[in-house]
């Protein structure tokens, strides 16, 4: 009897480890990603910019191009550019702005992407979007997973630690994210992948339980890995579902709301799914999920970002009109704006302070 089982997109090599960037022209070489050495190396004014020194001896064969943002036209730009050349692939080299420019460019083109992270911001590194300021504000384009994703943890302790810590609220925030999906299915039926609920789930509780900080090794193995497993259940369940629920609808809400004055999005999804945790009546567990976000400096209040309750209270009860046909507890509940006051009130008091 045939044993039949699905092809899951993932990327062909997965390399997390102190020293990784010093093998990158190894992996590069490898003949699924370039055989003649022809690469398109996209990279950031910044820390990108900086390694190339220290890598570009290894790559004779690449052409270098400093992306400017992490806009739709900058993606556009790199892809025009990148067209003109004959290259096996296309490896973005930076932060996360300048792996989904190009994530974009590499898919508009029609090149495999190797994404070589220089922090742990959030889990778009290996998933299978590109978000990209455009001129109605932010948009999210379908590309494929990168071949590659190389991580470099000398690399990663060298950027700010505000990165890892938004990495550990975006993971932890697979948690909550699930919670609604599961909550959407007992509610309209809608269909929960359950290979996709299980990788995004224990990615986020793999950070949420790892007893180590920012600092440590193993600790920033395992947010990596959460990571990477994070955008491969996107690609799984073909949307984000596996790790955009109520948390990330907050999220959307302070940056549409509140456009000069978001924090970080990490920082803003571990608040939202706290505090969706707390709404759901999974008390416990988010006093718990509050408790591990202190632990490692991110807020769990409003104040500690710069935003009053009254403007906290606005963002939840906008939340659910930035991901329309997106049900969570927030659309479960349907709360008023006295409602979500008094829930905050008491989601203070249970969290402590």
């Amino acid at each position: 009897m045939p044993v039949l089982t699905r092809l899951i997109p993932s990327p062909v090599v997965v390399d997390i480890r102190p020293g990784a960037l010093d093998d990158l022209a190894c992996v590069l070489a490898d003949e699924r990603i370039s055989q003649s050495g022809r690469l398109a190396i996209a990279v950031s004014g910044g820390s990108g910019a900086r390694l190339r020194e220290r890598i570009a001896p290894t790559l004779p064969g690449a052409t270098w191009y400093e992306v400017g943002g992490g806009t739709l036209d900058d993606a556009i730009r790199l892809a025009g550019d990148i067209k003109a050349g004959h290259y096996d692939a296309v490896v973005g080299l930076g932060g996360g702005k300048i792996i989904d420019c190009a994530k974009f460019a590499a898919s508009r083109v029609g090149l495999p992407l190797v994404a070589v992270a220089t922090n742990l911001a959030h889990d778009g590194l290996c998933s299978p979007v590109a978000t990209l300021d455009n001129d109605a504000g932010r948009g999210s384009y379908g590309v494929p997973n990168p071949i590659a994703v190389i991580i470099d943890l000398d690399v990663i302790r060298e950027a700010p630690v505000r990165f890892v810590r938004s990495g550990i609220g975006d993971a932890i925030s697979n948690i909550s994210a699930v919670a609604d999906w599961e909550l959407s299915h007992q509610v309209n039926g809608e269909k929960v992948d359950g290979l996709a609920a299980a990788m995004a789930r224990q990615a986020g509780e793999a950070v949420l339980r790892h007893p180590g900080g920012v600092g440590e090794d193993g600790f920033l193995q395992v947010l990596a890995e959460a990571l990477v497993l994070t955008g491969i259940a996107m690609s799984v369940s073909g949307d984000s579902r596996p790790s955009s629920g109520a948390c990330h609808e907050i999220n959307h809400a302070f940056d549409l709301l509140y456009p000069k004055r978001a924090a970080a999005h990490g920082e803003q999804c571990g608040l939202g799914a706290a505090f969706a945790m707390y709404l759901r009546g999974a008390h416990e567990e988010s006093a718990y999920m509050a408790e591990v976000l202190r632990r490692h400096g991110l807020p769990v209040l409003p104040e500690e970002i710069g935003f009053t309750v009254d403007e906290f209270v606005r963002a939840v009860e906008f939340a659910p009109e930035t991901r329309p046909g997106r049900y969570t507890i927030l659309e479960h509940l349907d709360l008023k704006t006295n409602q979500i006051k008094d829930i905050y009130a008491d989601y203070v008091k249970a969290i402590g302070s």
